[in-house]
């Protein structure tokens, strides 16, 4: 059998998909809509939609399907930094899933982003307004939220801009389009390394 003949592998189901353009939009949407008054309604609304996806995320995390479940790539940072080296040096293991790297930043992502949504929540809370307001973060000091919830806003893009970096980086040197992957949800592999990746 040939060995340049190719199959198109499922990767990632439908719900992965949507979530993550999702985020992508919503986060850009409630970033450019930082601190102007007049957009507040909309920067609340993406907030909140924001962590109501990302509660999905954790849910799928655990129940979803097999490239979706944390259990399959979450790993140690020591190796997730071991196969950054070998990306750079041409010996990084080839990974249908996410491979180490990508599995901490999604971490990362996920616990700055959350810390951004829930500290925009309690700075909501402390003008009256939001599903916090009767709680005792309305009590808590402004400034100190407002600084905590830019700081995790402007950390959250800065993990994005090095997230795209790294798709970028890991397509050309595995000569595959992640971007499209996660479009469609399948990744082509040649037909007789299928049971080398799974």
């Amino acid at each position: 059998m040939s060995s340049n003949m190719q199959q198109n592998i499922k990767v990632w189901d439908p719900l992965i998909r949507i979530f993550h353009w999702s985020l992508v939009g919503f986060f850009t949407l409630a970033y450019l809509t930082e601190g102007e008054d007049e957009w507040m309604n909309i920067h609340s609304y993406a907030g909140y939609s924001i962590l109501t996806l990302l509660v999905f995320r954790l849910l799928w995390g655990v129940i979803g399907t097999h490239h979706a479940r944390f259990i399959n790539f979450v790993t140690r940072p020591s190796i997730a930094w071991a196969y950054l080296k070998e990306l750079f040096t041409g010996k990084a293991k080839d990974y249908i899933g996410h491979n180490p790297a990508g599995a901490l930043m999604i971490v990362a992502l996920i616990l700055s982003i959350g810390f951004t949504g829930f500290s925009g929540m309690a700075l909501y809370a402390t003008d009256g307004q939001g599903p916090l307001a009767t709680s005792f973060f309305a009590s808590w000091p402004e400034g100190a939220l407002k600084e905590v919830h830019e700081f995790f806003a402007n950390f959250s893009l800065f993990l994005i801009v090095t997230h795209v970096g790294g798709v970028i980086v890991s397509s050309l040197l595995h000569k595959e389009n992640l971007v499209k992957a996660m479009l469609t949800g399948k990744k082509q592999r040649p037909l007789i390394q299928q049971d080398e990746h799974q």
